[in-house]
């Protein structure tokens, strides 16, 4: 006989136990989706966080006094409390002694203010930023209406400010914020400029904040946040071109180290982060989600076959008759073990097309609800077909052999 016969048949046998299929089906179908729904969930928010995580570009890394990552443990929390903050002279110094690099800013931050204007005001929820005329390259913020910060403006430490796209729309709706006198935590401000529109898929506030002179920001609030801890400045670097990143962070350890009194043997007590690293740790990290996914998925496969290899052999006991008759009409031993391996390789294969569609599906819900961009990761919708092979094969074998086994005489007799 041949394959596409034994096909039919198979498919014919699936078809004629409706119920007994469907129910076989479940297992398969629950164990395909649970690792395509977490493999597709993870990357949606993976291409997201990429795409989010450029913010820097690709020439520019940041250094800071705290891990980008965040603590991993209360030991490593105390360690990073215990280091000097960062200071505008250490900018300083980065950007006189490293040569592989051409822009460096300085950011002190702070949250939880009120923008005012005439009658209309902000929520209590806008950031202030202390920065330099190098804010908007570093960090792909550009400003799109009036001007940026100037070098004269750090120096003299002005009352200008260039705000948010959100704090424009909501104080200036209809008239040109530009030259316009706005309050920000009681202080009045110059109106310079206002950012481009920046949204986060996640809700960060790109355009909820205020970016002033860092002296200004140092004469108002000095280096001491509110809770009574030190600020500590946010430096960010860009490289020459993207080729130098890594010689300029080295260059730029070297420097720091050399300025903050780090021992040959001693840690540095500072870190670096870029576009690259932050996608790298969150990789780092939903690697673990993904093998805990495909730990339960594969035992919910195994289960389903378990499930499989059990009907099967009911199946077989069922159809004993028809098998001898089979037999004794001429049908070989191989044929009868392909049709039953067949049965149980298509019978995976369904349910593992349902469970790969339902996992997109649920993968893809929160898309719906977000800004997030829908994403279909075929190559496990691929990896997830071979294994509802390979369980259809391994837990359809028993069944398959033992109907090949088949004494014809003995199968005729069956009752």
């Amino acid at each position: 006989m041949s394959v596409i016969d034994l096909l039919l048949m198979s498919l014919s046998a699936l078809v004629a136990n409706k119920l007994r299929s469907v129910l076989t089906l479940v297992g398969i179908v629950a164990g395909v989706a649970s690792i395509i729904a977490v493999m597709t969930a993870i990357a949606v928010v993976q291409s997201t966080m990429e795409r989010e995580m450029s913010v820097l570009g690709s020439q520019v890394f940041q250094v800071q006094k705290w891990p980008a990552g965040g603590f991993h443990s209360d030991q490593e929390r105390r360690r990073a409390m215990r280091r000097p903050p960062l200071t505008l002279e250490n900018a300083n110094a980065i950007r006189d002694q490293v040569g592989s690099v051409d822009l460096v800013g300085s950011e002190l931050w702070d949250f939880g203010y009120v923008v005012e204007y005439r009658d209309e005001e902000t929520n209590p929820n806008v950031a202030i930023c202390g920065g330099t005329p190098e804010y908007p390259a570093n960090n792909t913020h550009y400003v799109g209406l009036g001007r940026n910060l100037s070098q004269m403006d750090v120096k003299s430490g002005r009352n200008v400010a260039v705000i948010g796209h959100a704090i424009g729309q909501k104080l200036f709706p209809f008239t040109d914020p530009i030259g316009a006198e706005i309050r920000l935590d009681g202080r009045k401000y110059e109106v310079i400029g206002v950012f481009d529109e920046k949204k986060s898929a996640f809700g960060s506030g790109y355009d909820n904040y205020v970016l002033i002179p860092v002296t200004t920001f140092l004469d108002i609030y000095g280096m001491t946040s509110r809770d009574g801890f030190s600020r500590s400045v946010n430096i960010t670097v860009r490289a020459r071109s993207p080729e130098l990143v890594r010689d300029a962070i080295e260059e730029t350890r070297q420097v720091l180290r050399r300025e903050r009194g780090v021992k040959p043997h001693e840690e540095d007590n500072f870190d670096f982060f870029n576009s690259e690293s932050l996608i790298t740790r969150f990789n780092q990290t939903t690697a673990k989600v993904k093998i805990a996914a495909f730990v339960i998925g594969i035992v919910a496969l195994v289960v389903a076959g378990i499930g499989i290899m059990n009907i099967m052999l009911v199946s077989v006991t069922e159809r004993t008759k028809e098998i001898g008759i089979r037999k004794s009409l001429g049908a070989k031993p191989g044929n009868i073990l392909l049709q039953f391996l067949l049965e149980a390789v298509i019978l995976c294969n369904i349910g593992g097309i349902v469970g790969i569609l339902v996992g997109f599906a649920l993968g893809n819900v929160v898309t719906a609800f977000t800004s997030f961009a829908i994403q279909v990761p075929v190559e496990w919708a691929f990896i997830g077909l071979v294994f509802c092979s390979t369980i259809g094969i391994a837990f359809g074998l028993l069944p398959a052999i033992r109907a090949a086994r088949l004494n014809p005489i003995d199968a005729l007799r069956y009752e």
